[in-house]
């Protein structure tokens, strides 16, 4: 991002760090769901209402593409009206209700709108794909993470995605991410824990 000021990870302040850190988590975790599976098994459906461990983690990295969309432009904005930080970040009422409603558990289930669906079942997803993907996003929030540690993440704000009435400031962007991102990483995880999960061939 043109203009930002670089942050070493070391010198995050403390509630950006803690971003970072389940950031690395949810990719750490991502991996190891998927590290001794083969095509058929990352595919493999319940039930045809149900998702795969494959398209949960398209449907995490295609979320993260579009809120990251939205927030490096709201980053680039903030940037140059000198909007410098002046705390850690403070999710106001509606965003901290929106975030405890994406925390797993699921307290009741959310249709995923039409631009991050998860990829048709037929698409048939490789691992390298779904995975390079999924770090590939996680390495570009971690990114702008670092770019805009200077900036007031709770002044810059960007228009939601899916509910163009809502804007969330950029540090709640940051905390969707990542409670979206366990979301559904406890769900994939679950596939793996049915008995009727396919056996490694």
């Amino acid at each position: 991002m043109p203009g930002t000021t670089a942050v070493s990870p070391g010198s995050l302040p403390r509630d950006l760090e803690d971003l970072r850190h389940q950031l690395d988590a949810a990719e750490r975790e991502a991996t190891a769901l998927v590290e001794d599976l083969d095509d058929e098994r990352l595919n493999w459906r319940p039930s045809p209402a149900a998702w795969s461990i494959a398209q949960c983690l398209d449907h995490l990295s295609a979320t993260s593409r579009v809120y990251l969309d939205a927030m490096e432009e709201a980053a680039a904005t903030a940037r140059r009206r000198g909007w410098q930080r002046r705390g850690p970040i403070r999710p106001g009422a509606p965003s901290r209700w929106f975030l405890r409603e994406l925390e797993p558990p699921p307290r009741r289930r959310l249709r995923a709108p039409r631009k991050i669906a998860p990829m048709a079942p037929a698409s048939r997803a490789s691992k390298a794909a779904v995975g390079e993907d999924f770090k590939r996003q996680q390495a570009r929030a971690r990114a702008l993470l670092a770019a805009v540690a200077d900036l007031d993440l709770n002044r810059a704000r960007f228009v939601n995605p899916f509910v163009p009435l809502v804007r969330f400031t950029l540090g709640t962007g940051f905390l969707v991410i990542a409670a979206h991102q366990r979301r559904h990483l406890v769900q994939a995880a679950r596939l793996r824990q049915r008995p009727d999960f396919p056996a490694s061939s």
